[in-house]
């Protein structure tokens, strides 16, 4: 056994509490940090549509049970008085009768006698059905070797412009086609399925392509024209979303106003990506998007999409109970955008100072207590690049920041509460991708995305989808302007 002296004990001792500290302190950062990653591990697995930015695609088949934001409005549910509906419309004049006899009167020799004299029609009952046709028309153009008016020519008759082949298909059929691969989100393959059985067609798909090709063609300059409205508006919505090309992921850029649809597709999500669409680097009005970062790039009138801030809130009421000021924001945005209803309904064009200052306190007062819960991180060491905050003070550093453009909305009353009509002009490329998968070539995805902003615009212009498209392959689509 070796005796060791009270001074060297005493230094052993210390050397081996200094070492126990070490690690405690390390094992202590380990918890920390395990804990955190626990945390943020759970909050990404209670991730849903409602309580954060994923689409509601991502949801499956496990749809997310929340309180709905909508309150109450006091009506009965399904349609309301003086709604026109939609329903089976009988008609005068049906293209087959068919008369339905007692059964003991089927062969009676007198019955002709009889359903002219003693019989009357008691009820009648429509059914409404399509028959699907192929129409073919031959066009023959006329050659006259001799003519009494005129000696010595040859005279031809002209076939019209747009017949340019033996054998071509019409522009019923060239519309169908389009709006199936396009508004109905059908695949090529299954376009040329359907139409075959349907209409006994050998319609390849390589025709169907060239249909989708020549249409995009024809809307080139009304797609250009529905951009520079989008550019000329007061307020512009902006939203993006990733789909497949080729097996890698590229972004649709969406620019839109309550009249008019832009779409354009880039592999770029920011900056490059909105230069590639050609809107906000033109554009002066109002931008209403979802605070992503690359929106701050330019230096325009900027209002945040107030139903994404819900969301996010939602989200941290969810996953952290003792976040209360969550509860309160949420309490507040939705205040504010009742008291900006009211004030749209006794029609009156911008919030009273009372009402202005009321909410300008809380959310100050709101954000104070969110900080003081959630203070900024201390540094400890040196280290390169700025500390992580972490998703909950990211959000309230951004809500800090932005408080003119998130509160526009209650200020200037053409600016809407939401970015719904651009998250609905955008839904369409998640169900495309769904529905038909990725999109095999870029061209591909730009003619679709030009097809569907001008689709899209005629459709908020009151125009049907159908009738645009045939118009569109009529080489006649600026007639959605008129």
């Amino acid at each position: 056994m070796v005796w060791l002296s009270k001074d060297k004990l005493i230094e052993a001792l210390m050397k081996e509490n200094s070492e126990l500290k070490q690690l405690l302190y390390s094992l202590n950062t380990s918890i920390e940090q395990l804990n955190q990653t626990i945390t943020e591990l759970n909050e990404k697995l209670n991730k849903n549509s409602k309580n954060s930015s994923k689409p509601p695609s991502s949801d499956g088949l496990k749809k997310p049970v929340t309180k709905s934001l909508r309150q109450k409005s006091g009506k009965k549910p399904g349609g309301q008085q003086g709604h026109d509906g939609a329903n089976l419309a009988t008609t005068a004049d049906p293209d087959e009768v068919k008369k339905h006899l007692p059964d003991s009167c089927k062969d009676c020799p007198n019955i002709s006698k009889c359903i002219d004299k003693l019989a009357c029609v008691t009820e009648k009952r429509h059914v409404i059905d399509a028959v699907v046709t192929v129409h073919v028309t031959e066009h023959q153009k006329f050659t006259f070797t001799e003519c009494p008016f005129h000696e010595g020519q040859t005279l031809q008759g002209k076939f019209p412009s747009d017949i340019s082949a033996t054998v071509q298909y019409g522009r019923n059929l060239n519309a169908l086609v389009v709006a199936l691969n396009t508004v109905g989100m059908v695949s090529v393959n299954r376009t040329h399925e359907i139409l075959g059985s349907v209409f006994s067609i050998p319609l390849s798909t390589g025709t169907i392509s060239s249909m989708v090709k020549k249409c995009a063609q024809n809307i080139k300059n009304t797609v250009d024209t529905i951009r520079q409205k989008v550019i000329d508006s007061a307020v512009g919505h902006f939203d993006e979303t990733g789909t497949r090309v080729e097996g890698s992921t590229i972004w649709v850029h969406n620019s839109s106003t309550e009249k008019y649809t832009y779409l354009t597709v880039h592999k770029n999500r920011g900056v490059e990506g909105m230069k590639d669409n050609g809107v906000l680097n033109k554009f002066h009005g109002i931008a209403v998007h979802d605070c992503w970062p690359s929106y701050w790039k330019y230096d325009i009138t900027h209002a945040v999409c107030c139903a994404h801030l819900l969301r996010e809130l939602t989200g941290i009421e969810e996953n952290y109970a003792e976040q209360i000021w969550a509860i309160k924001f949420k309490e507040l945005l939705l205040e504010m955008k009742r008291a900006k209803e009211k004030a749209v309904q006794a029609e009156k064009s911008e919030l009273s100072y009372y009402h202005l200052h009321k909410f300008d306190i809380k959310y100050d007062s709101i954000l104070q207590e969110a900080f003081e819960m959630n203070p900024l991180p201390v540094i400890t060491e040196k280290k390169r690049g700025r500390k992580k905050k972490g998703k909950i003070l990211a959000l309230i550093t951004r809500l800090s920041e932005y408080k003119e453009s998130v509160c526009l909305f209650s200020k200037n009353f053409v600016v809407p509460f939401d970015n719904n009509l651009a998250e609905r002009d955008i839904r369409m490329v998640k169900v495309k991708t769904k529905v038909s998968g990725c999109f095999r070539t870029k061209n591909g995805a730009d003619d679709f995305l030009k097809i569907m902003s001008y689709v899209g615009t005629a459709k908020k212009l009151g125009i049907n989808s159908y009738v645009a498209i045939r118009n569109a392959i009529a080489g006649n689509s600026d007639f959605i302007f008129d």
